[in-house]
């Protein structure tokens, strides 16, 4: 039984778990946006989360424990930089995990994982929305009442003035 086994082990050793996770984290830093299987991106998820948090306060302390995760100078520097820049406001939830299908050699379930903030697709639509929704906030609906009953009366004083039109066309 597997109770409170929160781990996937991703049917390998301690050791080259760790290694696999290492790599995967390096390519995510790098790349920004990588695919693999499903339960690998879920596993490098829980794993790379909080360097990310701990990449926000640029300390040495927190340079050095990372380091010890990724074994990377210029991964590191990426993650302090670069990232950490760009993550600085968000509480958490850095990456996101889109299922793409499936393998066709073996059928393994295919996922990207991508850092949410480097998503130039996704960003740029939230910033509209927020454009608009400043936009559409000054709009109340008190005011199509307004625009509604200014409606009922030129529509009332439209048949008048056309009456008019007519009898002068008359004369």
């Amino acid at each position: 039984m597997r109770h409170g086994k929160t781990i996937n082990h991703l049917s390998r050793k301690a050791g080259h778990r760790a290694a696999l996770l290492m790599n995967l984290s390096l390519a995510l830093i790098q790349h920004k946006r990588i695919f693999t299987t499903v339960a690998k991106a879920k596993a490098l998820k829980k794993h790379i989360e909080p360097l990310i948090t701990k990449s926000k306060s640029n300390t040495t302390h927190n340079r050095r424990v990372v380091f010890s995760y990724l074994n990377n100078k210029e991964a590191v520097t990426e993650l302090f930089s670069t990232v950490a820049a760009k993550v600085a406001t968000r509480p958490g939830g850095y990456t996101r995990v889109i299922r793409t299908g499936f393998r066709k050699g073996d059928g393994a379930e295919m996922a990207m994982i991508e850092l949410v903030d480097f998503n130039e697709i996704y960003t740029n639509t939230k910033k509209r929305r927020s454009e608009k929704s400043a936009a559409s906030e000054t709009k109340t609906r008190r005011t199509r009442r307004g625009k509604a009953k200014t409606g009922v009366t030129t529509a009332t004083a439209a048949p008048a003035a056309t009456a008019a039109a007519a009898a002068s066309e008359e004369e």
